[in-house]
């Protein structure tokens, strides 16, 4: 991401329909094919936001926008997330968008939410045939950019009973997609009573979406 491109995102966007705050930047939700809930854990980020405007300072909506693949005001948005349980399918088209989004200064965080990993595996190898999904160690930058967390990826919700795993790709030297893999931070971040997960795993999961957002933010300025 450019200096000219980060200031784009955090200057007063122009006005969207379905913006939230027009005086703001919010973190996107991505909404795809495949029968996958692409809307699961909805106070997720509402509460994620809470957290980033708290804590930084930095000026964000209080809810998510919805985008599909190939809606227009896609670039308006530094941080796109997608989450869910099921099967996500895109068309050539919407494979086209998105990679184009992506090498152009977005970023797609991917959240496992058991029961999305294959089909997001195979979807992302569509993307970029050119490049694979690798581990990022956890000296990373995306670690320790406003918390610090030494051995990289918390783990927040069990799955199948395997480690934290975090996974990229890397274009040209810049991370495009972070992928959580059997964390599932999107369930730390929702309301306590949703799935009761302890106050410091919560936080934990708070802390590594704090660290995502502003990684997004500050990625490529020198």
């Amino acid at each position: 991401m450019t200096l000219m491109l980060l200031a784009t995102f955090l200057a007063p966007p122009m006005a969207v329909p379905t913006l939230p705050s027009a005086d703001s930047i919010t973190i996107a939700r991505l909404q795809y094919e495949g029968g996958g809930d692409w809307y699961a854990n909805p106070s997720s980020l509402p509460n994620l936001l809470a957290a980033i405007r708290e804590r930084t300072g930095v000026s964000v909506a209080r809810q998510e926008i919805n985008l599909k693949p190939l809606d227009p005001g896609l670039h308006d948005h530094p941080y796109l997330y997608m989450t869910g349980h099921g099967d996500v399918r895109f068309s050539v088209a919407e494979r086209a968008a998105l990679r184009e989004y992506l090498i152009s200064g977005g970023f797609l965080h991917a959240d496992d939410n058991y029961g999305l990993d294959k089909s997001f595996r195979e979807e992302i190898a569509g993307l970029f045939p050119d490049a694979e999904l690798t581990e990022i160690p956890a000296d990373h930058p995306v670690f320790h950019t406003f918390y610090d967390f030494p051995e990289g990826l918390p783990k927040i919700h069990e799955h199948d009973g395997g480690p934290p795993q975090a996974f990229g790709i890397f274009y040209e030297g810049r991370l495009v997609v972070f992928y959580s893999y059997e964390s599932d931070l999107g369930d730390g971040w929702e309301d306590e009573s949703v799935h009761e997960d302890p106050g410091d795993v919560r936080e934990r999961a708070i802390r590594m979406g704090v660290n995502l957002f502003l990684f997004v933010l500050g990625q490529g300025v020198s």
